[in-house]
């Protein structure tokens, strides 16, 4: 399951032990999303773009625009059109 940690700016997941992150940034009227990290250890489980519905979910829930500054978070709104409009243009 994805957590919420706004006191480290990021979202979380834990698999194994291993946590996986999202982290972010946040300014007025927008989220940037920095870097999406998965431990080797737990990779190829679809843990990633776990972390990246669960950011963009709260992107959409808290009317934000997103800057995908991460390549893995830009090339997930490449493959799932349903997010286009919540990029910052």
């Amino acid at each position: 399951m994805v957590t919420h940690n706004p006191e480290k700016s990021r979202f979380e997941i834990t698999e194994e032990g291993e946590t996986g992150e999202l982290v972010y940034r946040l300014s007025p009227g927008r989220i940037s999303f920095t870097h999406t990290g998965v431990p080797a250890k737990v990779r190829k489980r679809g843990l990633a773009g776990r972390l990246v519905a669960a950011g963009l979910a709260y992107a959409r829930e808290s009317h934000l625009k997103v800057s995908p500054i991460c390549p893995y978070v830009a090339w997930y709104i490449q493959q799932h059109p349903e997010y286009r409009d919540l990029v910052e243009r």
